[in-house]
């Protein structure tokens, strides 16, 4: 490991405590990195602190260690229910990272307490938990921290709590914003009191940011870290020590490239990164029965309950590969990952910076590769970051009939591949570089070919296209069975159940859905009027009120002959039918009948 130092902790103008010091020797961290040599002393001194540095550098100490210090030089000790700090972060992994770094400071000090507020937890029992234990340091995502504020009718008085918080973090705050928690951040700022300090930590500046630190912050000291040599001319912030490679591969070819890659790598740890929730799902599924003797794991956001308990696990191993979205590119450190694999490029630069950021963090070395199609080359240059390529290889075994035969075998495989293609299409027409990444380029037949897909997809981006270069597995895809037994009886009771619906339904005649509203209603004016030319021109003199009457009357006695209704009852109706004539409504039965 390479130290990023600037000095000891000991050289700090004001001195931490020494059992702070301890922890941080525990810890194996004798140096400072530049982000902490310039924050702490100044987040110490009273100052509010709005920071920028590369991803990696080692942001997470730099508030954790002046919070706890606040909190010691406090004249009056916190109580049980009191706030005294909270740290606001993006996610939930990010999160429970805090949390376990703030447990080895808090630690050797009993007297605080703290408390971890995140999704896919019951908010009961996190209220039932700040109850009994109380949090003087709460670690929250913004939607939990916003829900707890609203939990008054539970007995959690959150307003009240946090009247004597000295520090709040809003950690990686461009992510907050990026992923549309402005209006709870917000929210939250509300109930905060004004005297504070309050820190901004973030490794990339944008607009929102800067609106942010207008807002929340008073007098803030910018301070803005940046790498030494080559990496401090780039616009984009990346580890000094990651070495950054691309590859530039058919739509057909990548899935192989990714494969052979990775079997190759066994010993390592991966981070693989896809554009899309259900490609994870897909792609995860085939890593794991394509890639022998390797612990493959999936994450993306739409996982509620599942995610902390896979994150936990997969930053024990020593080797393995954890496919996932972007819900992983940002502040997540996982030990010793080797690689970060970008299969789909991200949506855009500042997010490529953060992927590449989960490895060769706090001077440990580390590589990220990215793959690209041809109509993509130009990419590398719009990043205008120091990129190596590197070489398709060459005599791969082609497993794309092996993910068909998948496919095949199950229904779940064949219909994660189906969405997955699709949410892909989807993304890719969002591109934000969207003169690189050009929909109208893609090739779709080689691209479905990667997917291993057995049939196109019916969507609209397709439509009115013709695809001679791919060809459809000759098998009706109806027929393909769920290996889950349930899955499959529940899906044949459903065809039955249509196969039924249908046979009724034969002979009625069906409302034509796709027609617009405003011709079928011209369709019916134009009928009627050709009724009434028809009576004209037949001479008929009984008027259009006699007439709708008369077929009343005709609508009445077939209810009548079908036994619907009693002859008392019809004869009620005859007599109390609007304008009629009682010389109408006289006729008897057999008259009616005839003019049916």
């Amino acid at each position: 490991m390479e130290h990023v130092t600037e000095g000891s902790w000991e050289s700090l103008p004001v001195p931490l405590h020494p059992r702070v010091l301890g922890v941080l020797r525990e810890l194996g961290f004798p140096y400072m990195t530049p982000v902490q040599s310039a924050t702490i002393p100044l987040f110490m001194k009273n100052k509010d602190v709005a920071a920028e540095a590369v991803t990696g550098s080692g942001k997470t100490l730099a508030f954790i260690i002046p919070i706890l210090e606040i909190l010691l030089r406090r004249e009056e000790k916190l109580k049980k229910s009191q706030v005294g700090a909270i740290i606001i972060t993006p996610t939930r992994e990010l999160a429970v990272q805090i949390d376990e770094v703030l447990s080895h400071f808090t630690k050797p000090f009993p007297q605080f307490s703290q408390i971890l507020w995140i999704g896919g937890r019951n908010p009961g029992e996190d209220v039932a938990r700040f109850k009994e234990h109380g949090g003087n340091i709460i670690v929250a995502t913004p939607g939990r921290l916003e829900d707890m504020f609203r939990r008054k009718a539970e007995g959690l008085d959150l307003a009240s709590c946090v009247r004597s918080l000295e520090v709040l973090v809003l950690d990686e705050a461009d992510r907050l914003l990026d992923m549309g928690f402005e209006a709870s951040i917000n929210t939250i700022l509300e109930f905060l009191p004004k005297q504070r300090r309050t820190g901004l930590f973030s490794a990339t500046q944008t607009q929102e940011v800067e609106n942010l630190v207008r807002a929340g912050l008073r007098n803030p000291v910018r301070i803005s870290v940046k790498e030494k040599g080559a990496a401090a001319s780039s616009t984009q912030k990346t580890p000094s020590r990651l070495e950054n490679y691309y590859m530039v591969c058919k739509a057909d070819e990548k899935f192989n490239q990714l494969v052979h890659f990775l079997r190759n790598h066994k010993q390592e740890k991966h981070l693989v990164f896809f554009s899309t929730c259900a490609c994870v799902e897909y792609y995860g599924k085939a890593l794991e029965a394509l890639v022998k003797g390797v612990k493959v794991m999936c994450i993306h956001g739409k996982m509620k309950y599942k995610r902390n308990k896979i994150f936990t696990e997969f930053r024990k191993l020593q080797s393995g590969i954890l496919v996932c979205t972007d819900v992983m590119a940002r502040g997540i450190d996982i030990p010793e990952v080797n690689w970060v694999l970008q299969y789909d490029p991200p949506s855009n630069a500042s997010a490529f910076v953060h992927r590449c950021g989960r490895t060769a963090r706090i001077g440990h070395g580390g590589s990220a590769l990215v793959f690209l199609l041809p109509m993509e080359e130009s990419y590398v240059n719009f990043l205008a970051i120091n990129q190596k390529e590197m070489k398709v290889q060459k005599n791969t075994v082609d497993l794309l009939p092996k993910l068909k035969s998948m496919a095949l075998a199950d229904r779940a495989v064949f219909e994660k591949g189906m969405k997955a293609f699709v949410s892909f299409v989807q993304a890719y027409a969002k591109h934000e570089c969207n003169l690189i990444f050009r929909l109208k380029d893609l090739d779709f037949a080689s691209l479905a070919r990667g997917f291993g897909l057995l049939r196109m997809p019916r969507m609209p981006e397709l439509r009115g296209k013709q695809f001679p270069d791919f060809l459809p597995v000759d098998v009706s895809t109806d027929s393909i069975p769920f290996k889950d037994k349930i899955r499959e009886k529940q899906r044949q009771k459903l065809l039955e159940q249509q196969r039924k619906e249908k046979t009724e339904n034969e002979g009625r005649r069906k409302f034509i859905k796709n027609k617009a509203w405003s011709k079928q209603k011209a369709k019916k004016e134009k009928k009627k009027k050709r009724s009434e030319k028809r009576k004209r021109e037949e001479g008929s003199d009984i008027e259009d009120e006699d007439m709708e009457e008369l077929l009343n009357d005709t609508r009445l006695l077939k209810k009548f002959k079908k036994g619907k209704i009693t002859e008392e009852e019809l004869e009620k109706g005859l007599l109390t039918s609007g304008t009629r004539s009682v010389e109408t409504a006289d006729l008897g039965i057999s008259d009616l009948e005839d003019d049916c």
